[in-house]
């Protein structure tokens, strides 16, 4: 948008999760831009060294195109235009301006409404999310179920790709306080902080004991609380649970710091935003996520990992 241009009308979000029907009712709105932000998984067999390189994931760019997408959606690359590909670990975040560059990319301004999803449980649309948040803009949610649940009630999809507006201009506001660096996990860990602060650990349950990582060292980082991402969600629709069920997943934080302030992490800082956006939706406002999480943390091998691996059966 340019000086002499008018603000678009866009469409009023009042959360930063819609339903599907909001979106529905709101396609083709004048300044809103719908995104599709899926990143695959590729097999760990298939990968000599998965996890910290995010060599272990695939662009969903060939989904989109042929299996299919909501109509008008432009295909977000979290892995190489929404990330820093230079970065030391997987899906790094970029700096502001690459960010401004991205979101100009697939069409944002700073007069659009932007509604994001994925293919999958909400994870990578979250990520998105939260980095727009992390630059300055509050214009965007979050598609409650995301593709499958869009599917599934037999709304309309297309193929092929969609052009986003050449035009878009992008202006950023970082707010450096959504971000917890390994410096300040440290501190937390050694108890050297000025209020309670609470690690929230969002990747899977056998990771956070030490059953399982695609680490070279496993474990989660001292004093953490496992609030995996996978089990915030409906498993049949992948719409986000009720604010009553989030809040008994999340009992131990919410009690526990008062006042304080929660970290999220998981692997690569994408986990971590689905628990960011969830505790956002409960009136949490001191919120971070640890944006190297553990494939940063483990790498250093005087960092300490906990396990909690359960004792064989006799």
């Amino acid at each position: 948008m340019t000086a002499t241009d008018s603000p678009r009308l866009s469409p009023l979000l009042v959360s930063p999760l819609v339903s599907t029907q909001w979106l529905a009712d709101h396609l083709g709105s004048e300044g809103l831009v719908v995104l599709d932000a899926t990143v695959l998984s590729i097999p760990s067999r298939s990968i000599p060294s998965p996890g910290a390189s995010g060599s272990s994931w695939l662009s969903g760019l060939d989904q989109y195109l042929l299996d299919g997408h909501i109509p008008g959606a432009v295909f977000a690359d979290l892995l190489e235009v929404f990330s820093d590909p230079a970065g030391s670990f997987g899906f790094a975040r970029p700096a502001l301006a690459q960010f401004e560059q991205a979101a100009a990319s697939v069409g944002v301004d700073n007069d659009t409404t932007v509604v994001v999803y994925d293919t999958a449980t909400g994870q990578w649309a979250a990520r998105v999310w939260w980095l727009f948040r992390a630059f300055g803009y509050d214009r965007v949610a979050v598609l409650d179920g995301g593709y499958a649940k869009w599917a599934a009630e037999e709304r309309p999809v297309e193929t092929g790709p969609v052009a986003s507006r050449s035009e878009a201009v992008f202006i950023g506001a970082p707010r450096p306080e959504l971000w917890a660096s390994k410096a300040d996990v440290e501190a937390i860990v050694a108890g050297a902080t000025d209020a309670p602060a609470t690690l929230v650990f969002a990747g899977p349950p056998t990771d956070f004991t030490g059953e399982t990582s695609p680490r070279a060292r496993a474990g989660h980082i001292p004093g953490s609380v496992s609030v995996p991402a996978g089990q915030l969600v409906d498993r049949s629709t992948k719409a986000l649970l009720k604010p009553g069920a989030l809040r008994e997943k999340f009992a131990p934080v919410l009690g526990g710091a008062a006042g304080g302030s929660v970290v999220t992490y998981c692997g690569s800082g994408i986990a971590a935003a689905s628990a960011a956006l969830a505790l956002t939706l409960l009136g949490e406002g001191n919120v971070a996520v640890y944006d190297g999480s553990l494939n940063e943390w483990s790498a250093d091998p005087e960092a300490p990992l906990e396990t909690t691996v359960p004792a064989p059966a006799r």
